[in-house]
């Protein structure tokens, strides 16, 4: 079955979005608890690029495929997890990257790189890092993941902050700081 990627983010409404976050069907990870271990070979770089034995992994539909079994422990292990066994995947940064973003009324949606829509709020919270000077942005993804917002996403968030007044944006009634405590 074909792939059909979601509209343009700034085409969609909030409703859409949530409408189309219901829609996604994502395997139970969470509920698996192989006892198999072993290494993936695989390594997410900084940028988002995914790479296997080295060479980059150029289909997109096995990048999100993989995306879907991913967990990350209290560790910072990444991992790649079946029903039968859970393979370690080496990550550089962040698991994914937030490449868009949109607000509407009192909401932030967010596109990521494996064209996954989410919505910032109490399950995808907004966390800054790093130092006042130079601020990470990442929301929360699922399972213990992550998404780095890119310097474009990051950016148009932090146009909604310096309107606020309070470098601070809003999303779902939950207030997010943009400078790390």
């Amino acid at each position: 079955m074909p792939y059909d990627p979601p509209p343009d983010l700034a085409a969609l409404s909030l409703a859409d979005v949530a409408d189309l976050v219901a829609a996604r069907r994502l395997p139970p990870v969470a509920e698996w608890s192989p006892e198999a271990e072993g290494d993936s070979e695989i390594r997410i770089a900084a940028d988002g690029r995914w790479y296997h034995q080295g060479g980059e992994i150029r289909r997109p539909a096995m990048v999100r495929a993989f995306a879907s079994l991913l967990t990350c422990d209290a560790d910072g292990q990444h991992w790649l997890v079946t029903p039968t066994q859970r393979l370690t995947i080496e990550v550089e940064d962040a698991a994914f990257m937030g490449i868009d973003m949109k607000q509407e009324k009192d909401a932030l949606a967010f596109r990521l790189n494996t064209d996954e829509l989410l919505i910032a709020g109490p399950d995808h919270p907004i966390v800054a890092e790093g130092d006042p000077d130079t601020p990470a942005l990442y929301i929360g993804v699922r399972n213990g993941t992550r998404a780095r917002l890119d310097r474009s996403t990051y950016s148009q968030l932090a146009e909604i902050a310096i309107d606020n007044g309070d470098l601070t944006v809003q999303s779902m009634g939950l207030r997010f700081a943009l400078v790390p405590a």
